[in-house]
């Protein structure tokens, strides 16, 4: 690493994103494992709202691809419409 300030300042900024975003990326994987587990189609959709809205918003951040937040929720989409 260089001994500039800038690039000091920049190894702190993108550390403090690495967190940030590993930490949004756990708690959408833990809502899409929840969202898996449930078995009712009326919570499970309820549910669906809240875990599509995280998943849109790691891909508008660019923590995940665009195409894989929309294979999850079609996926997952897909699991809640067949539950009875």
């Amino acid at each position: 690493m260089a001994n500039h300030k800038a690039t000091k300042k920049d190894v702190r900024q993108s550390k403090k994103r690495n967190e940030r975003n590993r930490y949004y990326g756990k708690t959408t994987r833990n809502a899409i494992r929840d969202l898996k587990k449930l078995t009712e189609k009326a919570a499970a959709g309820e549910k669906l709202s809240d875990v599509i809205s995280m998943i849109d918003k790691l891909a508008k951040r660019n923590i995940i691809h665009k195409n894989k937040a929309a294979n999850l929720k079609s996926k997952l989409s897909k699991k809640v419409n067949t539950l009875a």
